[in-house]
This record gives C-alpha cells, structure tokens and sequence, in this order.
C-alpha cells in the first residue's frame, strides 16, 4: 500500500525527544532579580548543562540562563549519535592542520564517549543508552578512495575503525567504515537528569530568561530581556550561535545549517546501528525503542538555514528516500534541527577571543554535538581550573584555517551578502489584499513594504517586519514549521514575531489588523 505521506506530514512538527520526556521537566523561574556567582553559563543545551554539571562538582557557584526551555533547541531535536565518527573529517584534518591537531580532536570525541558513560553510571540516568557501531558508507564508486583515505587517516590516530564491503542494507553499498565502542541515547532524558543533578548540588537554574547584552568591567555583567542581570567573574556563552557578536565577528566565521527527522514505524527488524553516507544527499539511520514499538529514525536533506522555498518537501524526500527499503505504517514524529557550521569543520569552543581570559565560547558543533558538547565542557573546565587543556589548539576559536577553509568563509559570506542585500532590493510581489487561507503564511507587500502574512486556523491574520532584528536580512516563511527564518544567521521567529532562535535578542514587530501597520513596517529594528 502507497504511503499517505501528506497525512502525516501536514500534522504540526514534534520532536520524540520532547515528546517522551515531559514528566522530567523542572519548569525553572525566570530570573526576577540581580545574581552574582563565580560561573554564569548562557544557554541550557547538552554543551551549557555539560559545562554548569562539570564547574559545580569543582566547588564553584554556577548560574545557567535559558532563553526558552532547557534542552529545547538544537539537543532536542538532534540524532543522538554519541560517536567519534564525524562523517569524513579526519583525512581532512591531518592534510589541513597536521597530525597533531587531528589527534586532538579524535582524543578529545573518544575521551567524550567515555565520560558520557561514565556520567550515566554515576548519576544513574536512565537514558535508553545502548552501544552501537557508526557506520559510514558510499554507493558510488568515485567516492571509495575517500571512504579509504579516511580508514588510513583512522588508524594513524588509534581510532576503533574497520573496512568493511557491506553493510545489513539492501543498498548497493560499495565499501564502508564501521566504528566500534560508540553509543546512541535519549538526549533529553540524559540532559535534563544532568540539570536536575546540578541543582541537587547547588547550582541555579533560570529559564525563560533571555540575555541581550553583556557589560565588562571588573567583573562580567550579563543583561537579560526583563532586565535583571547576572555578575561573573567567568562567563560561558554557549547559546548554540552567539548572541554576543562584537570583537571576533563570528557571524562571518559560522553558517547555521537545517537537516529533517522522520520517526517511521516499519514491519522490518532494523538491524542495528547508526548509519550516514558520504555522498550528497546525505542520509542517517538510527533505531530507538518505545513503549510502542521501535521508531527508526531517517535523518538528512540539509540546506542552508533560512534558504529553502518548501520545508515540507525535505521531509517528504526522506520519507521517498525509506520507502524502497521499509514497509512504513506510520510516521509518529517528524521535526528538524539547527545546527551551526564552521569553516574549517572544528568546533569553536574555548577562550571568545585570545585577549578575553575569562570569557568563553562554545560552539560551531556541525552535527556533531553529543560527543562536542562534552568535550568543549570539559575543555573549558580545565581552562577555568587549570588554565590548559590538552585539546585547546583543536577547538581554539582564534585558531587560523586553511586557504581551502578561507575561500569556503568567502563564498558562505558572499551568500549571506547576497541575502542581506538581495532580499531587500529584489522584487516583491505587487501590494494586494491579504488573501491568505488559514494555516498559511507568505510574503506580502503592503504600503510599498515588504512584510509576512499569517492566517492561523481561526482566521486571525498576523503582520510582522521581516527585517531580522539581528543584522536587518530579510526573512523567509518556512511552511513546514510555520515560522519567519533568516537566511544569513539563522534567526528563526514564530509568526508572532516571537525569538524561537538566535542569534536575534528582539523580536519582530507584529500586528494583527492590517489597517494599521504603515508604522510598523517602516520602523527600525
């Protein structure tokens, strides 16, 4: 029987991980008055619950800020492979930075499998945490040289790999890279076990508590949306993309990238595994066991965040994509993720900049956050402690790239030049009278302005600007998540104009009556 994929997808996005791990949330307060402590720790995903679990066990007062809901952004809608097998990185890094640096990095990622684990026992979490391979594979004959480089490349630095010819696919497969001792686990259970564990031993939790700016004088002072704020002596940005942009310019070094999950129910017994590929498109494969039955999760269709004219169709292209291979019954979940992108493929997590000894970063995980997340924290830790650590040239984020990384900086940026400029100057479509059906949203011109329409299902009609408040792009609609994204950052904004994503610290202006919007859309952001 052909697969009703519309029936499926044109229910609302819903991540499993959140959808299964309701009864953990704490629902921390907000922040209602100023703090100070010796640690303040901006962003309440995997990497800033990481990092506050690690500095409090060390006998320091830690403090973490939430935008939203801990854990809701890019941990809870990740794959949650805990694995050193970073698709096709390790050839690259030893021709681009050298052996040692390359070493560092598979270090630091194997070190990370390892403390994943052993945080678990230790806290006892349960976390539906079960070993598996990663697996790596190619369909295309041209692309086994680069399957074999990257074997070479793993076993100069000591990495659990293995060549393999096949794989429990009926894929045309024509070789693949298996790596062994790796993991997959439910992020949010882990994650929110490991917040609740911080706060048992002392540290403070905010939620819904958004910080916009920060001061430096003697001390760190972080500014929050409702106006309180938070002192430190050492702060920690880890907001996924940083809000904080000055001095070392990251929006021109980091690019945000979307992929899509569909969680499918299949008659076939999923073999074990995680699996990705190494051509475009890529596809991931993963299992997870529910209460009602096991889901197989197909990962993949990427593009850049922001820059894609139908969202539902990523989806649908996955679900193409099993079709051949799984007897589908149902589709229970489908959600997708936002993930940032460096130049040189290596995360940026350490000292913000190499004269701000107190100040840190952690980011550009490229889908790779699990493992990332634990090693930055732990990297950040012994700079705090020990003012070292064994992999800070790694992941230093002052560290310079190749000229292949370079050139790929220039063409990222001239694509975000294109869509900070074009998308002001290009043609919008004539003004017109909002005839939009309910549950759909589109760009509109009204009074010579660009602006975004949104009929919810009641048939309320929501106006926003469609200036990113971050660095003025033009915001696009994503149909399939109902919201306004940014094409240059990756600033995502509900139709109300509400901040889902940052790096944007303001809102969108937002009206409902059409009547009375000339103001709103020529006002500054």
């Amino acid at each position: 029987m052909k697969l009703d994929k519309q029936k499926y997808l044109n229910l609302p996005p819903e991540s499993y991980w959140i959808a299964s791990s309701r009864e953990l949330t704490a629902d921390y307060p907000a922040l209602k008055e100023d703090i100070k402590a010796d640690v303040v720790i901006v962003g309440g995903g995997i990497a800033g619950i990481t990092c506050a679990h690690l500095l409090k066990k060390e006998g320091l007062s830690v403090i973490l800020l939430e935008a939203g809901m801990l854990a809701g952004g890019t941990t809870g809608h990740t794959t949650a492979k805990i694995t050193s097998q970073h698709h096709l990185i390790y050839d690259k890094l030893i021709k681009q930075f050298g052996l040692e640096l390359a070493q560092q990095y598979a270090t630091a990622n194997e070190t990370a499998i390892r403390e994943i684990k052993a945080v678990i026992d230790e806290l006892g979490i349960s976390c539906d945490y079960v070993p598996q391979p990663a697996i790596i594979y190619t369909e295309k004959d041209e692309k086994v040289a680069q399957l074999q480089d990257e074997m070479k490349a793993a076993e100069r630095l000591g990495l659990p790999a293995f060549y393999q010819d096949s794989i429990p696919f009926p894929f045309t497969v024509k070789g693949a890279l298996r790596f062994d001792q790796q993991a997959q686990f439910h992020p949010l259970k882990y994650s929110l076990s490991l917040a609740k564990a911080f706060v048992r031993n002392g540290g403070r939790i905010f939620e819904k508590t958004r910080a916009i700016q920060i001061e430096k004088n003697s001390a760190y002072t972080i500014i929050t949306e409702n106006g309180y704020k938070a002192e430190a002596d050492q702060l920690i940005i880890a907001t996924h993309y940083p809000f904080y942009n000055k001095h070392e310019m990251y929006f021109a070094r980091i690019y945000q990238e979307r992929s899509y999950v569909t969680a499918i129910k299949a008659s076939e017994h999923y073999p074990g595994g995680m699996y990705i590929n190494v051509e475009d498109p890529v596809r991931s494969l993963r299992s997870q066991k529910t209460e009602s039955g096991d889901l197989i999760l197909v990962g993949g269709a990427r593009h850049k965040s922001g820059q894609c004219d139908d969202t539902l169709k990523k989806y649908e292209e996955l679900l193409d994509f099993a079709s051949p291979y799984f007897s589908i019954s149902d589709v229970p979940f489908h959600w997708s993720a936002q993930d940032c992108m460096t130049m040189s493929s290596l995360p940026l997590s350490g000292n913000y900049a190499s004269d701000t000894p107190n100040l840190y970063i952690a980011t550009g995980f490229g889908k790779w956050g699990m493992t990332n997340s634990m090693a930055s924290a732990m990297l950040i830790k012994d700079l705090i402690i020990k003012g070292d650590s064994p992999w800070k040239e790694a992941y230093d984020p002052s560290k310079k790239v190749s000229a292949s990384s370079a050139f790929h900086c220039v063409t990222e940026n001239l694509n975000t030049a294109e869509n900070l400029i074009g998308g002001k100057l290009s043609s919008s479509p004539k003004e017109e009278e909002i005839d939009i059906a309910p549950g759909e949203g589109r760009v509109v011109t009204l009074y010579g302005k660009r602006a975004g329409a949104y009929r919810d299902e009641t048939g309320v009609l929501y106006i926003v600007n469609t200036t990113c408040t971050h660095m003025g792009c033009e915001l696009n609609w994503n149909n399939a998540e109902k919201t306004w994204d940014c094409p240059c950052h990756g600033s995502r904004f509900s139709y109300e104009g509400k901040i889902i994503e940052g790096p944007a610290v303001k809102p969108l202006s937002m009206e409902h009556d059409v009547h009375t919007i000339k103001k709103l859309l020529t006002e500054e952001f």
